[in-house]
């Protein structure tokens, strides 16, 4: 769909069809995870089709070098609801993904009948949502500077952090990216989807009252196995600045995924997401 850096791919499982207002058509996507992430998902929801997409500049997109913003993947979201031409539908957005499903139902909230915001990485609503953005502000820096190993060295540990960050967190040493197996040398590159959407991503402030207004339309979901990891802390945090409890999910970060060095439960979390879908 689209053409030049505007191009975007995106999946239809099964049949767009057999959608119906009690069960749209359910799309499911992350930022920067692309659609193949929720393969094992979509496979597990058999009762209406799933349309999984690649986010902006990752996956089968264009690869590309600019600075990303939750607002321009809000329109890119639009585009594909457009494009299947199905009217309103279900949305479950994880990570970066959760982000901007925020805001696409602050500027297109007719595209959505429910959404299911996972774990959001918001700075915005946490204590320590400063220094979670120094932090995200210094990964970006240090990839312009030093590229993706010296870079993603700092994400793990930001998204590694089991309880909120101190004062001084950017005081300590770096960790080294040799020693989590990533290599120290800049190819030179600076088209990775991940840092392209830091720290805008992060930095997006919700409309609060908006989304406490449209009621049960918007769910939180967290993890139970994520503590209180960033993504984790985003989601509650969320959850209490619009006035509902959130709703606990099946595993960890990534629990939709089946596969990788830390899988989830895929068949344990489509059953809640459709118990929460209704």
């Amino acid at each position: 769909m689209g053409e030049g850096d505007d191009l975007l791919h995106y999946d239809v499982h099964g049949v767009l069809a057999t959608a119906h207002p009690d069960r749209p058509v359910l799309m499911a996507f992350a930022n920067p995870m692309a659609a193949d992430a929720f393969s094992a998902l979509a496979a597990e929801i058999t009762d209406r089709p799933v349309v999984t997409l690649d986010p902006r500049g990752s996956g089968r997109n264009p690869a590309g070098d600019s600075p990303l913003t939750a607002e321009q993947h809000a329109e890119d979201l639009h585009r594909v609801v457009e494009a299947l031409d199905v009217g309103a539908v279900d949305a479950f957005g994880s990570s970066g993904g959760a982000v901007c499903l925020l805001a696409l139902l602050a500027a297109h909230p007719g595209d959505i009948r429910r959404a299911v915001v996972h774990e959001p990485p918001l700075v915005d609503t946490i204590a320590d949502g400063d220094v979670v953005l120094a932090a995200c502000q210094d990964i970006r820096d240090t990839y312009d500077r030093a590229g993706e190993g010296a870079a993603m060295a700092k994400f793990v540990a930001l998204v590694m952090a089991v309880e909120p960050l101190a004062e001084d967190y950017l005081d300590r040493p770096a960790p080294d990216p040799v020693a989590l197996g990533m290599s120290a040398e800049d190819d030179g590159s600076r088209t990775s989807p991940l840092l392209r959407n830091m720290p805008a991503v992060n930095a997006y402030v919700p409309a609060y009252a908006a989304l406490a207004g449209l009621g049960d339309r918007v769910r939180v979901a967290v993890g139970e196995e994520s503590g209180q990891e960033v993504a984790a802390r985003g989601g509650y945090g969320l959850a209490e600045r619009i006035g509902r409890a959130p709703d606990l999910f099946p595993s960890h970060h990534a629990g939709f995924t089946g596969e990788g060095h830390y899988p989830g439960k895929p068949a344990q979390f489509a059953a809640r997401l459709r118990e929460v879908l209704g």
